[in-house]
């Protein structure tokens, strides 16, 4: 038994230091011998920093939306409606206009509505559009109101290509402002005002009024790329910090396991080192089959199995197996994910009994969602650890959890012993 004790305490010196690293940029749990509740933990700062991250992208991004939806549409109605309603223009002329207007705040609301919703609208078709408007605007002008207010399509058109291709390439801005000067110039010559006044006043224009929506487009388009950097700057740091804390979390576990280790094996090593302990005494061969089988659940715990209670429970029966007490071992169904100190409490009752079991022992676990029950029967004896006349029941010794409370109940009547333990989620 003390040679068990022995080989178990090799293990343990064997076992390797919990590995944490920092999770990937993906925004994984920290990878290793991390604790379980250490890994959840990690997780869960690192999904909710991705969250974060993502809110301010997206916060950034949707206050420029607003922005340039408002100023669009404003623009519509505050300076380009009245410049149209004091037109004197022919009334084949003004109707032309005005339904260029219409089609315009038309295709403003469509884009505009789905920009703050967070889609994009349909670039190129609502482009063609604005384009098919801009030259039916200019032409209904003519040489007389080519320059005047009337002609609302030299300023306030070029904030609806804004909308309609946001978050798109600078590049095809340009090439639709580049489309709306050409239309510009045609209009120009067609109606014969090339003089070097117009000239001038055309690539006046043509300059006021592109110049503004470029500097919005790309300022938002900048300002909402900035956010997003910062915001996965800000995620990053926040992965680091994880990290840190949960291989801080992980030091604390395996020192705590340890502390346990020595608990478990100290005092009876102390009496066998001391010359206090007989190794014949069959209350010290128990003692050391009890602390040998404590060593195996602890080491087992550290191990990353898709069972954790099973594997440890396992590793009890497989030392009592070794120790030549026959042994059965049954399991229904599947555990849930239960924190360590909830396993411990199922499972160290069940590990104590078997240090003690003669003969034979059998051991049940049956598990669903909501509720572990394990038991372990084994033939009654009288010896160390039993208590009590044969047929006395204890009272359940309850111990409370955050996950729920853990049950310990004994039964003895005289041929068997039982011993239950049961967690129920509350």
């Amino acid at each position: 038994m003390a040679t068990d004790l022995g080989e178990t305490l090799d293990d343990v010196e064997r076992l390797p230091a919990p590995a944490v690293t920092a999770p990937p940029g993906d925004g994984t749990a920290p990878a290793g011998g991390a604790p379980e509740h250490a890994r959840t933990e990690a997780a869960d700062r690192t999904e909710a920093a991705g969250r974060a991250a993502s809110a301010v992208a997206s916060a950034s991004d949707r206050a420029a939306r607003i922005g340039v939806v408002t100023i669009a549409l404003a623009w519509h109605l505050a300076i380009d409606l009245p410049a149209l309603l004091g037109a004197g223009s022919a009334p084949i002329a003004r109707a032309v206009i005005a339904a260029g207007w219409l089609v315009t705040a038309v295709v403003g609301v469509a884009a505009g509505v789905r920009l703050l919703r967070g889609g994009l609208p349909s670039a190129w078709r609502l482009a063609a559009v604005l384009l098919v408007v801009d030259a039916a605007v200019f032409a209904a002008a003519g040489g007389g109101q080519l320059f005047a207010a009337v002609n609302w399509a030299w300023g306030g058109l070029v904030w609806f290509f804004l909308l309609v291709l946001w978050r798109r390439p600078v590049g095809w801005l340009l090439a639709l402002l580049g489309a709306h000067a050409a239309i510009a110039l045609a209009a120009v010559v067609v109606f014969d005002a090339t003089a070097p006044a117009d000239l001038a006043r055309y690539a006046m224009y043509v300059y006021g009024t592109s110049s503004l929506p470029v500097a919005v487009f790309v300022g938002g388009t900048a300002l909402a790329a900035l956010a997003r950097d910062r915001a996965d700057t800000a995620a990053a740091t926040a992965a680091v910090e994880t990290a840190r804390v949960a291989a801080e979390q992980a030091r604390a576990e395996r020192q705590a396991r340890l502390g346990l280790v020595s608990g478990a094996a100290e005092e009876v090593l102390a009496a066998l080192a001391a010359g206090d302990a007989d190794p014949a005494d069959p209350e010290v061969r128990r003692r050391c089959v009890l602390a040998a089988a404590r060593l195996r659940r602890l080491i087992a715990e550290s191990d990353d199995v898709p069972d954790p209670l099973l594997h440890e429970l396992r590793a009890a029966a497989d030392l009592a197996e070794r120790n030549g007490l026959p042994i059965e071992l049954v399991a229904v169904g599947v555990p849930p994910d239960l924190p360590v100190e909830v396993r411990r409490r199922l499972a160290d009752p069940l590990t104590a009994a078997l240090a003690d079991a003669r003969g034979w022992a059998r051991l049940t676990v049956v598990a669903g969602p909501d509720e572990v029950v394990a038991s372990l029967v084994t033939p009654d004896h009288d010896g160390p650890g039993t208590t009590g006349p044969p047929g006395a029941t204890g009272p359940p010794d309850t111990a409370g959890d955050g996950n729920g409370p853990v049950e310990l109940g004994h039964e003895r009547d005289g041929e068997i012993r039982w011993t239950q333990t049961r967690w129920r989620r509350p």
